[in-house]
């Protein structure tokens, strides 16, 4: 019986020594969780405050991109503004250029592979002009010049 006692001793002994491992265990664990959770908190915070200074910066972005983007359009209208005027001008000093020598520059030009800007002139000028300098153009050229002129008529007619 004595032995009944000391193995009952050691077992209530063991019980409450268990129970005491657990109950120091689940406070560690609810530290553990704790820390985890001021740590999360924590992160959380630091992420919130790191999205809100990129939306800053991605909108400082946007609205440098527009400011850029007006004065791109501002720019392109300037040069279109300038390349008109200069078309213009062009358009007169040939249109009061006698037409053997506007035809001897432009037969030069179109020579130099400048058909494009022959054909850009051409279509700015008075048809009387383009007439009598189509005259004392090389054939091959006045050629080219035509089917320009008709491919662009057609052109836009179907815009039309």
């Amino acid at each position: 019986m004595f032995l009944f006692f000391i193995l009952f001793g050691t077992l209530v002994f063991a019980v409450e020594e268990t129970s005491s491992s657990l109950t120091k265990q689940r406070i560690e664990v609810m530290d553990l969780k704790k820390e985890l959770n001021n740590f999360y908190k924590e992160k959380e915070t630091e992420y919130q405050q790191r999205k809100k200074e990129l939306e800053g910066i991605l909108a400082q972005i946007e609205k440098e991109r527009n400011t850029i983007q007006k004065l791109h359009d501002k720019d392109l209208e300037i040069l279109q503004d300038i390349k008109l005027e200069v078309e213009n001008k062009t358009s007169k000093i040939y249109n009061a250029m006698k037409p053997k020598n506007a035809a001897d520059i432009f037969n030069q030009m179109i020579g130099e592979g400048k058909i494009e800007d022959v054909f850009d002139i051409m279509i700015r000028l008075k048809e009387n002009n383009v007439t009598q300098i189509m005259k004392f153009l090389t054939i091959e050229n006045a050629s080219m010049i035509t089917q320009k002129i008709e491919n662009f008529s057609t052109e836009k007619q179907k815009k039309e």
